[in-house]
């Protein structure tokens, strides 16, 4: 099996697993956690989010900013064994350490997030930090565009330019959809990438479902390291056809069994 094979048959096995428990659980929020599962399939998978296997720990840092998509890593966590198979099974008990919004209570997760707003300047700070020791630590950071209607994530991108942060990428997930709907119809923020990269930051656009182009783009900061933020395109739901550009499915919803068995059969 390829690379690019295998990214593809993780993004729809870690689809499938996820849906099966929001469909369990009867809670998440599908449609942010889908948009963004190519980008940290690649991430993780790739190995730009470097592994120690005999200790079972990540050296790198990943900050989730949009928390409610916290879910996306934890089959990711499960399968690199840093979430134990009890805890899987245990998710949507009250005492189970899975949650809709990440903490740090939870293996392999960096940051406590939820409030929109900070996760650069999170990411920031533990760029700085790990210069300040010596440490080779990279931090990567994943946002949502509505986050960039918050001050303090130009702030955030202001320090880490201010700062020469290039152990840091930010990763921000454009889906053209926020909580109140599109986003073009809020407040308009394109073009994306012109404007950061207006700040002086390396600012590259890919397509968030390609897993080629992901690829590269991060094989690219893997080479050479610099402070880049990466404009990902994605689709709100990706993966499964009634979720996919739907705003209603930022929330789980109650589905029909006919809905069930197309999701099945879609990320089969």
């Amino acid at each position: 099996m390829t690379k690019l094979s295998e990214y593809k048959h993780l993004g729809k096995v870690y689809r499938k697993q996820l849906f099966e428990k929001f469909l369990a659980v009867q809670q998440g929020h599908p449609g942010s956690v889908y948009s963004m599962m190519d980008i940290a399939v690649v991430l993780y998978h790739g190995g730009f989010v470097r592994f120690d296997s005999n200790q079972k720990v990540f050296l790198d840092r990943v900050v989730i900013s949009k928390g409610h998509a916290t879910a996306t890593l934890y089959p990711i966590l499960r399968n690199f064994g840093v979430i134990p198979e009890a805890e899987w099974e245990n998710w949507g008990h009250t005492s189970s350490i899975l949650r809709v919004f990440g903490n740090t209570s939870m293996p392999g997760i960096d940051a406590t997030s939820g409030s929109l707003g900070h996760g650069v300047g999170v990411g920031a700070g533990m760029a700085l930090a790990a210069k300040a020791r010596g440490e080779d630590t990279r931090i990567f950071a994943v946002i949502s565009e509505g986050e960039l209607y918050e001050g303090s994530t130009w702030e955030g991108l202001l320090f880490a330019h201010h700062h020469k942060l290039d152990n840091l990428t930010i990763i921000v997930d454009v889906n053209d959809l926020i909580i109140l709907g599109a986003t073009d119809d809020c407040l308009k923020l394109n073009p994306i990438k012109d404007k950061i990269n207006g700040l002086g930051i390396d600012t590259i656009e890919v397509n968030g479902h390609d897993y080629e182009e992901l690829s590269t783009a991060f094989n690219i900061n893997a080479d050479k390291p610099m402070l880049t933020c990466m404009v990902a395109n994605t689709v709100k739901g990706k993966g499964i056809s009634f979720m996919e550009n739907k705003n209603n499915w930022h929330y789980y919803n109650s589905m029909t069994e006919d809905q069930i068995e197309l999701a099945r059969k879609e990320l089969t």
